[in-house]
């Protein structure tokens, strides 16, 4: 990955020092909060060309488009089925089928917000779920406190499970190759252990005091969730796509078709089935409305984001990096593995998990040699998604869902306190990664 003839930037700096330099000031004021994420990585993608570190050739081939285009297809799809009214449908329903009890509300909410972050991804997860339960909280006359406060962790250890469910493994996904199966088969496991064993702190914590009057779970049992359904014939044509993609990730890896041209297709199809009734005028409002909902913040982020860490590694500076790590763990995958476990957890508990893991993949990739070839990496690439998506979990801003649902608290009148959380959240994190670490060591490398 050597470019030995870009020796000076335009800068006359050492491009090692100007990369660098720049993909930790990057990170810096992404940390601060100051200049929305977006503006920043495009930002410092363009400094690396015009610097001279990157040419726009280089540049776009450090873009992981499969990502993008995974990220993307998945947006449309849920922007379309979210008029239906389904997630709604599905959080009332599950509310009454425990009969408005909060704590079974507790339960039965974790697990929906699960199972949905494995199969959507878990940002849209939240930004379904998290309304309705501020809904049925008000209408218990409950904190929606503990319900969030677990949603969250849902959201992180579901979208830990799949390969769609979490940025982090759609990066970690596209750059190893790996197919949709082999993260449910291998990530799966761990995470419906930690699903199960942290819902007996929950329990204890809030489990216990959660009560509601008996009139108030009435109001609950009195809602009619067939209501929530706006759209039956898009319900149906939704459902029809997303059972289509889903087979398109579990079945297109061994026939050559990626993620992203799954996601992508089912977009396509879906506008397709949406549209076709509408006249041309109705069609392009439908569509623009469609696309305004497609996270385009996230998706530029992304976009700049791909070019920096690329820029970096051209320089040979993760590499080096790289080697010092294996000499400080000695070469050993059960000392390495559980360095990246534990790092990538802290990491992503403070910072955003996303530019970590994209500094992460070139890093790990370059110690193949090492462990003898890209097999033995296998046990890093699962501690790398594991670390990441449950870090997540250790504070208010270690994952994008988090972020969602404080704002959504916020503007309901139930401000979650960064602190608060971190101080409940960061134990139960770091059980978590205790079980996962288990896990790796009795799987892999025993």
């Amino acid at each position: 990955m050597h470019h030995s003839a870009n020796t000076m930037t335009v800068f006359g700096w050492d491009p090692i020092w100007f990369a660098g330099v720049l993909f930790i000031l990057t990170y810096l004021i992404i940390l601060s909060d100051r200049i929305n994420r977006a503006i920043v990585a495009l930002m410092s993608a363009s400094l690396m060309i015009v610097g001279g570190v990157l040419t726009q050739e280089a540049a776009l081939r450090g873009v992981d488009f499969n990502t993008l285009g995974l990220l993307t297809g998945m947006m449309v799809i849920v922007a379309i089925t979210r008029r239906t009214g389904v997630f709604q449908f599905l959080a009332v329903w599950s509310a009454k089928k425990v009969n408005a009890d909060p704590w079974g509300i507790l339960v039965t909410l974790v697990l929906v917000t699960a199972i949905l972050s494995a199969i959507l991804d878990n940002v849209t997860t939240v930004l379904l779920i998290a309304p309705v339960t501020l809904l049925i909280a008000d209408a218990l006359r409950i904190t929606p406190y503990p319900f969030l406060f677990a949603e969250i962790f849902a959201s992180n250890v579901g979208g830990a499970a799949t390969l769609i469910g979490d940025p982090p493994n759609i990066m970690i996904g596209s750059a190893v190759d790996l197919s949709f199966n082999d993260f449910l088969f291998n990530l799966g496991p761990p995470a419906l252990i930690i699903l199960l064993v942290i819902l007996i702190p929950f329990y204890l914590i809030w489990g216990r005091k959660l009560n509601a009057n008996p009139e108030d779970r009435q109001r609950v049992l009195n809602y009619n969730e067939r209501e929530a359904i706006t759209d039956p014939r898009l319900l149906w044509q939704s459902f029809f796509v997303l059972t289509l993609v889903l087979i398109g990730f579990i079945a297109g890896h061994n026939h050559g078709l990626m993620p992203a041209s799954v996601a992508m297709s089912g977009a396509a199809l879906l506008l397709l089935l949406d549209n076709l009734p509408r006249k041309a005028d109705d069609q392009s409002r439908s569509v623009h409305a469609t696309f305004a909902e497609v996270e385009w913040v996230t998706i530029f982020f992304f976009l700049g984001l791909f070019i920096i860490v690329h820029g970096v590694e051209s320089t040979g500076l993760l590499t080096m990096f790289a080697d010092h790590i294996l000499q400080w763990t000695g070469g050993d995958t059960l000392i390495t593995a559980m360095a990246i476990l534990w790092g990538s957890a802290i990491a992503s508990a403070l910072v955003d998990n996303i530019p970590f893991v994209a500094a992460s993949i070139p890093l790990i990739k370059s110690m193949a040699a090492t462990f003898g070839g890209p097999e033995g990496l296998m046990p890093l690439w699962w501690s790398l998604a594991l670390g990441s998506c449950l870090g997540g979990n250790g504070s208010l801003i270690g994952a994008s869902a988090n972020v969602i649902v404080a704002g959504f608290a916020e503007r309901s009148g139930h401000p979650i306190s960064f602190l608060g959380f971190m101080l409940g959240a960061f134990p139960l994190m770091l059980l978590s990664i205790l079980i996962s670490s288990i896990y790796i060591y009795l799987r892999y490398l025993s």
